[in-house]
């Protein structure tokens, strides 16, 4: 049985069950489940807790085998937790892991509770995880994109008793605060608890919001392409420079961007063809978020377009590593600036503006 984080409270009220999984990359919301789970088990009488956390090849899961069947003198229920930071529990655990999933069945004296990274197709359709899904509960964690994080916000403003303005003020709060604090859920987690210490209940102007928030935005090149491809001038900047702040490397942000470059050429090459566009972005290893990013961007970019921006590509790789290219800034930051903006603007629906974005 399969359920997203935000309805494993729903799932508790309806009754709690002996084995439980939870995975997924995004800790605050893996930490938040799985404590929901260990609340509503302490509540019911598991009072003892063990923990078994899987390093390498040589794991001893006997002792957690053993751990389900064996009970201390001092408690009759108890949860057993297995962390495996990996995601990779190998084949003695894929063994061990069907076993204690068949145990769990009808066992009202252990609670058996797995953590999992964020895990690929792959390996959920693997035996011991399907052993999990089978015969306990699933609990898959989401990351909270950007364009949802105004609303988590909102969401946790409102659990402490706080809110925002209504209409144009309000979304422009959380917006702000959304920028202050994308790719950080945890921290953005602690500077909404600081709300809550530093104001009373109510409504929260702008002000009160821009000056108690701290920028603790943390971004990777990844969710850069992703923004790139999305049109957003402003947020591939803001990006860039919180990249540039935290000390990333030049060629790794270049190589992301001109990866998507190649890519959009090689789809609309094959496009040109004959093949069927989601034939060409399966044949390119497009899939989700940027499979629909690609079937919006490539109506708008022409071949000409693709070979301009190729071009400027294998330039600015140059730039990055110590060369000079006439016309081109020699500092490789803003080498890679105007090169995000050239592709910003083409992907943009209603085109960008700003230096090195054609118009």
């Amino acid at each position: 049985m399969q359920v997203a984080a935000a309805q494993i409270q729903a799932q508790l009220q309806r009754g709690l069950r002996s084995l439980y999984t939870v995975h997924g990359d995004e800790p605050l919301l893996q930490q938040e489940a799985a404590d929901a789970i260990r609340a509503v088990a302490r509540a019911q009488g598991y009072t003892e807790r063990t923990v078994h956390t899987v390093a390498g090849a040589h794991f001893d899961w006997s002792e957690v085998l053993a751990a389900g069947g064996s009970l201390s003198l001092f408690a009759d229920k108890q949860i057993v937790e297995i962390r495996i930071p990996s995601g990779k529990p190998g084949k003695d655990g894929s063994v061990a892991l069907q076993q204690l999933a068949e145990a769990a069945q009808g066992n009202d004296s252990t609670l058996t509770l797995v953590l999992l990274p964020r895990l690929d197709k792959a390996t959920k359709t693997g035996a011991w995880f399907a052993a999990l899904e089978s015969f306990g509960v699933t609990v898959q964690v989401e990351p909270v994109e950007r364009r949802a994080l105004p609303q988590w916000i909102a969401q946790r403003l409102g659990g402490q008793g706080q809110r925002v303005a209504s209409g144009e003020e309000g979304q422009r709060t959380l917006q702000f605060f959304a920028d202050r604090v994308e790719g950080n859920l945890l921290a953005a987690h602690q500077e909404i608890q600081k709300l809550a210490l530093l104001f009373p209940e109510g409504e929260l102007s702008f002000e009160q919001v821009e000056g108690a928030v701290l920028n603790v935005a943390r971004y990777d090149v990844f969710k850069l392409s992703e923004a790139v491809l999305a049109g957003q001038a402003a947020r591939v900047q803001r990006m860039l420079d919180g990249l540039k702040a935290e000390g990333e490397a030049e060629v790794l942000v270049h190589y992301a961007l001109s990866e998507d470059i190649r890519a959009l050429k090689r789809v609309k090459d094959a496009m040109a063809a004959g093949r069927p566009l989601p034939m060409a972005l399966r044949e390119q290893r497009i899939w989700g978020l940027k499979e629909r990013l690609y079937e919006r961007v490539l109506p708008l970019l022409s071949a000409s377009d693709l070979a301009h921006l190729l071009q400027a590509a294998h330039r600015v790789d140059g730039i990055v590593k110590g060369l000079k290219v006439p016309d081109w800034p020699t500092d490789g930051w803003q080498a890679l600036q105007r090169l995000a903006l050239q592709l910003c603007g083409h992907c943009a629906m209603v085109p960008a503006t700003g230096p090195g974005v054609r118009k």
